[in-house]
């Protein structure tokens, strides 16, 4: 008898800005990612999402989309600060999220500086004014750019010189000094150290990294690994499954971003329809397990403040959805979800702090309602009790809601 727990995530698919936004992210007030895309196509018609219950937690109708009768749903809070994907997906994984620094990365590279020398690295700062680090000639160390300013540093590098592994020792030891968000280790096959150089660049004299794009990291086999503020996976639902012995499959972006060394991830998939297509295989091949997917063309498009093409990748989730609903058999269960906002009417292009819907699909229940859930963590935990493993780091289950 078939037993899985499948969690589709609609990255940014928020339904109204949270009650907190006023005091710690203003610019989102009257963010409603949900409710603003179905506004400006009154048209359109997503029927599956619709039947299971995306009016009921967005709390109006709109257009042609209805309330539902016959679902399951709830909202859940963002419990990590800001509206970021990397932490939404390791909340939904079970993980307490722990309050970051913001600081540029100058705060910390002395820091950073000694503890590779001391690990006996060559390191050089580079840099007229401002400077970022060159470690072994060919891995540099600095501001992420292309994030909300001082919550991220970057490690880039060129697979031509190094392999990843080698890479990623030196974004560890990076990480292990400092309390930002995140540190993203990446390289490509077709940058090089001259590429990376040249696309070294300052802002607002207080940041100085490497222009990602600039640096040709991302044409020709691109590796990156997410290194995460007090992340630790053995608490997490995928980890703590996987040293069971069961099944794990992640797909898409929350592949790239939680670890899984004990099951199966397809890593570096944005297409929508091929990451739904894979699920769709992997869904036909596993007895039991869980599968967590990530479809990021949905975040894509609210980064570009186009809700035309972020409704263009609504209609084929919604489509794909539904058949995938047709696979769900007695014992499974299938949630759909957010990370996040991304309101691409706000007024700016960054993620938007968010509630976010919660809708459940499994055979033969219908007219429940779960509640507003104070964490993205009581998804993991539910899996975590429907499968009899350990809890994770966080959250409440809401098994007993079903």
């Amino acid at each position: 008898m078939k037993k899985r727990f499948i969690v589709i995530v609609l990255d940014s698919f928020g339904v109204g800005y949270m009650d907190d936004v006023p005091e710690v992210r203003p610019e989102d007030i009257g963010a409603n990612t949900c409710k603003h895309i179905l506004e400006k196509f009154p048209e359109l018609k997503l029927k599956n999402l619709e039947k299971l219950g995306i009016m009921n937690a967005l709390g109006e109708e709109i257009g042609a989309m209805k309330k539902s009768s016959f679902c399951t749903y709830g909202k859940a809070k963002l419990m990590h600060y800001g509206g970021d994907t990397f932490f939404g997906h390791q909340e939904i994984m079970g993980t307490l999220p722990r309050k970051p620094l913001m600081k540029p990365f100058s705060f910390y590279m002395e820091k950073v500086y000694n503890a590779l020398l001391e690990k006996g690295y060559k390191v050089e700062k580079i840099g007229d004014n401002l400077k970022y680090l060159l470690v072994n000639d060919c891995i540099a160390v600095g501001d992420n750019l292309e994030t909300d300013l001082g919550q991220v540093y970057n490690v880039t590098s060129t697979l031509a010189e190094l392999p990843f592994d080698d890479i990623l020792k030196v974004g560890r030891i990076v990480r292990q000094n400092v309390e930002v968000a995140r540190v993203i280790v990446f390289a490509g096959e077709n940058s090089s150290i001259e590429s990376i150089k040249a696309a070294a660049e300052e802002i607002d004299g207080t940041y100085m990294g490497i222009n990602a794009p600039k640096s040709r990291v991302y044409e020709k086999g691109y590796m990156v690994r997410h290194l995460g503020y007090g992340i630790d996976p053995e608490t997490q639902v995928p980890t703590i499954m996987g040293k069971d012995g069961q099944n794990v499959v992640l797909i898409g972006k929350v592949a790239d971003i939680v670890e899984n060394d004990h099951g199966t991830s397809y890593m570096g998939l944005v297409d929508t329809k091929t990451i739904f297509n894979i699920t769709l295989n992997e869904i036909d091949k596993m007895d039991e397990g869980f599968i967590c997917v990530n479809i990021q063309e949905t975040d894509l498009a609210g980064h570009a403040e186009n809700p035309a093409r972020y409704a263009e990748v609504l209609e084929i989730s919604d489509d794909y959805i539904g058949k995938i609903m047709e696979k769900i058999t007695d014992n499974d269960i299938l949630i759909i979800t957010a990370d996040h906002g991304n309101d691409p009417t706000i007024g700016h292009s960054r993620h938007t702090r968010e509630n976010v819907p919660l809708l459940i699909y499994k055979k033969d229940l219908k007219n429940t309602f779960i509640g507003v859930r104070d964490s993205l963590s009581d998804i993991g935990a539910s899996a975590a009790e429907y499968f009899n493993i350990k809890m994770p780091q966080n959250g409440k289950s809401f098994l007993d809601k079903l």
